[in-house]
């Protein structure tokens, strides 16, 4: 009796954690999807030229 009643309480909250992880999930449309990518694009981008300028900077600074 004990043994059933774990295997249903187990059963049960794996159940439970399955419907939870597909349920939370965040749908986005195809134009949301380009934006954020194009979005990560110039984020990216910024942080490349941020990152160049840096190293210019310390390259002059030394001589």
């Amino acid at each position: 009796m004990k043994k059933s009643l774990i295997y249903l309480v187990y059963t049960l909250l794996f159940t439970m954690s399955l419907s939870a992880f597909t349920s939370c999930r965040d749908e986005k449309s195809t134009s949301e999807k380009i934006e954020e990518t194009i979005d990560d694009a110039g984020d990216n981008i910024e942080e490349g030229a941020e990152e160049i300028k840096d190293e210019i900077d310390d390259a002059t600074d030394d001589n």
